[in-house]
């Protein structure tokens, strides 16, 4: 497997401890543009500094930690405190029970890592926990401490190893009446049908690797221009029209939905090539049926 693991321990099934290793399945600066910060005159870019009020400018080798108790009082927690600090699931994944996947909420999904068996000789053990997890058709509850902090995990399988994805505690997840309100619109079962219609008619397959990101291309296009020192490439989203009758929009977005997509300018020309126009001389020319009983009038006239 790629890439460096993220932690070690081991995933406990009751008296079964398997040694694993965890990866972090996502990655959030990939193929991202990032910005440093200059000085808007020298173009330097700027470096952060410490500041203490007392001593001015201080080196980050000189810095503690600390925790308020009170306004302006701190109790200092030295690195050597926080590196004896340690729970059961500081180095193993203890599993406390099992549930149907459909049981979590998503708003408590988190980080998404990979597990993997630490070595050869774990393989046995962690291929049986895996097919016993595969089979029962549940996913795995449990503790596991990352980054200075216990969290909630949820370990699910998949082929050749687990999914674990860390889930928020109850205190950081927000209600939904903290930022919705009862709704009290009324709209006619017309309405309903027609947006019904519509998402039926744009029903697609879920692709995330169809997704490309338009912002970040207009931003790389951005910069590539001004690195090139031409014309800044600035990209503007089309003005949308106010539609204020909602029955029309749903009607003019049913149509829009029916309309097959238009063929690009290329492929249009090949599939369907222009019609000649009829000329003067081509309009008046006689086809074939009227060609012969003009012959036949001929013949005719000549025999008599």
């Amino acid at each position: 497997m790629a890439g460096r693991a993220s932690w070690k321990g081991y995933l406990k099934l009751s008296l079964v401890a398997c040694p694993v290793k965890l990866y972090p399945a996502t990655s959030a600066t990939a193929g991202k543009i990032s910005f440093n910060l200059l000085h808007k005159d020298t173009l330097n870019r700027v470096q952060q500094k410490y500041h203490d009020p007392e001593r001015g400018e201080v080196d980050r080798a000189d810095l503690v930690k600390g925790y308020q108790f009170e306004k302006d009082r701190y109790v200092v927690v030295t690195a050597e405190e926080l590196d004896e600090i340690e729970i059961e699931s500081s180095k193993t994944i203890d599993i406390d029970g099992f549930c149907d996947a459909s049981a979590i909420d998503p708003i408590y999904q988190d980080s998404t890592y990979y597990l993997a068996p630490d070595g050869p000789i774990a393989e046995e053990t962690f291929s049986v926990i895996l097919e016993a997890m595969r089979k029962a058709g549940k996913v795995a509850i449990a503790r596991v401490v990352l980054s200075g902090r216990e969290r909630l995990v949820a370990i699910s399988p998949i082929t050749d190893g687990f999914r674990l994805v860390t889930l928020r505690s109850a205190k950081e997840v927000r209600e939904p009446s903290s930022a919705l309100e009862k709704l009290n619109a009324k709209f006619s079962d017309d309405m309903l049908a027609m947006a019904t219609q519509i998402i039926s008619q744009k029903a697609a397959a879920f692709a995330p690797e169809a997704f490309e990101d338009r912002y970040e291309e207009a931003l790389l296009a951005l910069v590539k221009s001004k690195i090139t020192g031409g014309q800044p490439v600035i990209t503007k989203a089309p003005e949308r029209g106010n539609v204020v009758n909602l029955m029309d929009a749903l009607r003019r977005s049913i149509e829009a939905e029916r309309r097959p997509p238009a063929p690009s300018i290329g492929k249009a020309a090949a599939a369907k090539p222009a019609k000649p126009e009829k000329t003067a001389s081509s309009a008046k020319a006689p086809g074939k049926a009227e060609a012969q009983p003009a012959a036949a009038k001929r013949k005719k006239a000549g025999a008599a």
